[in-house]
């Protein structure tokens, strides 16, 4: 099992992951680091937990879409032509990248 460090809104979080699976989980705490990046340009400033709760609502809220287009692809329908075709391993694994950041974050208030 490997142990990554990553930095996310400026505090470094370490993470075990799978061998092999680093980079992946480093992108993925980029793209987290992202998203609170843009709370904090938009004047958001809650504490650290707060921060996570938010960027991981709004993956988790992504993660729902990409999974509601996927299901009515399944079903046949149509999905509109602007929208990135779905990728159901990639909203699989953001939907559980979400649940363990909501996971640290229940840990961090309890602290």
């Amino acid at each position: 099992m490997a142990q990554v460090t990553v930095r996310i809104g400026g505090y470094a979080h370490p993470v075990a992951c799978q061998d092999g699976q680093e980079k992946h989980l480093t992108n993925m705490a980029a793209e987290v680091d992202k998203r609170i990046s843009a709370l904090k340009g938009m004047g958001i400033q809650f504490g650290e937990t707060r921060m996570l709760l938010l960027a991981a609502l709004q993956l988790a809220d992504e993660a729902m879409d990409l999974k509601a287009e996927n299901d009515a692809l399944k079903a046949g329908g149509a999905v509109a032509a602007e929208a990135p075709a779905p990728d159901p391993a990639l909203a699989d694994g953001l939907v559980r990248f979400a649940e363990k950041l909501e996971a640290i974050a229940a840990r961090l208030e309890e602290a």
